[in-house]
């Protein structure tokens, strides 16, 4: 209940954010965070481009890259529970010419061997990646392992929703049926009105790597014939941080790493999976897709990463060991919490025990696909509240 929710440290908080600026290098950023299904806290600072002519709003909008995930994966299952679709069915129920059998399940928790394609269309060509898709030899049996589909992720999302909503991409959905009823900052193709509020991303220099995890996982990623290389770099386009810089790349169709947002827009989207799924008495998100969002699917190495992860149909969770206890704390201290990470340090995550969400957004990058010093600073700070 409302009156028995712990409390957060607003001014442990406010102290690791500007911390992020004085002693970590951060141009822009914003932090919102949510408790019971209304905002608490509102952090905002820097500049929007690194010669500071652009002063940063708690309504900047910014490149997200994987964070956009979690919204992306909340708009498919509505459209899954609206047509009566349960994650146990096939995805060729609605997709016949996908020639690899998986579940809607496997599919959302990265479970379906897509990772990587022998092709490579445009990012920009979905109905080729789609094709691509389809025909392509999948890396491992559906269901036996779990690996990231940084980038294909989103063309599968978007394929099937387009097949369930009658041609509509993906980010339409999410649009209606989300963002619009929540008045929530966050696109899936960013509509030209919007294009001022856009911060400028740098990309992140060379670190060491901060765990033996990490340093598997950029040893692949700096050999061309790694699976995890080709993931991605599947599909062809939009590698350098310079492109997600472009307005034709915020007005595409990429569910996986395409979003835009403010950390407002995003933690509000969160708030849902937080409470019940309501939005001022109006049920936003029905309880079948609550308990989709929070039941691991996939848990254990992962085959493109390098290291544990877990997912749910569509979001990552904490990693569980063979005793049931988390193996990381990337999303605090609560193994039910749920949510994405996004390339550089991008973070929003739902811990429904707390009733409560938390999205940092900013544009100077960090390398790495997993929350970075800055976001795991924020964590630390929520966690020791």
């Amino acid at each position: 209940m409302p009156g028995s929710l712990r409390p957060i440290n607003a001014d442990r908080l406010t102290e690791a954010f500007h911390r992020n600026f004085t002693d970590h290098g951060e141009i822009g950023a914003s932090l919102s965070i949510w408790q019971d299904g209304r905002e608490i806290l509102s952090l905002h600072g820097g500049s929007r481009t690194r010669d500071e002519v652009a002063t940063w709003h708690d309504d900047t909008l910014v490149p997200v890259w994987s964070a956009t995930k979690g919204p992306a994966s909340l708009a498919f299952l509505l459209l899954l529970h609206d047509a009566g679709i349960s994650l146990d069915e096939p995805v060729q129920s609605i997709w016949p010419e996908m020639q690899t059998r998986f579940s809607f399940g496997q599919m959302l928790s990265h479970q379906a061997g897509l990772p990587a394609l022998d092709s490579l269309p445009s990012v920009f060509d979905h109905e080729a990646v789609a094709a691509a898709l389809a025909a392509q030899a999948p890396q491992w049996p559906p269901g036996s392992a779990h690996g990231y589909h940084p980038r294909t992720f989103g063309f599968l999302l978007d394929e099937c929703a387009r097949r369930l909503s009658g041609g509509l991409p993906l980010g339409a959905t999410l649009a209606s049926r989300i963002a619009q009823p929540l008045k929530a900052d966050f696109w899936i193709s960013l509509p030209t009105s919007e294009h001022h509020r856009v911060a400028r991303l740098y990309p992140g220099k060379a670190k060491p790597a901060a765990s033996p995890d990490e340093s598997a996982f950029f040893s692949a990623f700096q050999s061309p014939d790694s699976l995890t290389r080709r993931a991605f770099a599947s599909p062809a386009g939009l590698h350098a941080v310079s492109d997600m810089n472009l307005p034709e790349t915020w007005m595409a169709s990429l569910p996986a790493h395409g979003g835009i947002g403010s950390a407002r827009g995003l933690a509000a989207i969160y708030s849902l999976l937080a409470t019940d799924g309501s939005w001022k008495g109006k049920q936003i998100v029905p309880p079948t897709v609550l308990s989709w969002t929070g039941h691991r699917l996939a848990n254990g190495h992962d085959r493109v990463l390098l290291m544990p992860t877990a997912f749910s149909a569509g979001f990552m969770m904490d990693p569980l060991g063979p005793d049931g206890s988390p193996l990381q704390n990337r999303f605090g201290h609560n193994p039910a919490a749920r949510g994405h990470p996004g390339a550089g340090g991008s973070l929003a995550f739902a811990d429904p025990d707390r009733r409560l969400a938390f999205a940092y957004v900013m544009n100077q990058m960090e390398q790495g696909v997993m929350p970075g010093t800055k976001a795991r600073a924020l964590v630390a700070a929520l966690g020791a509240c």
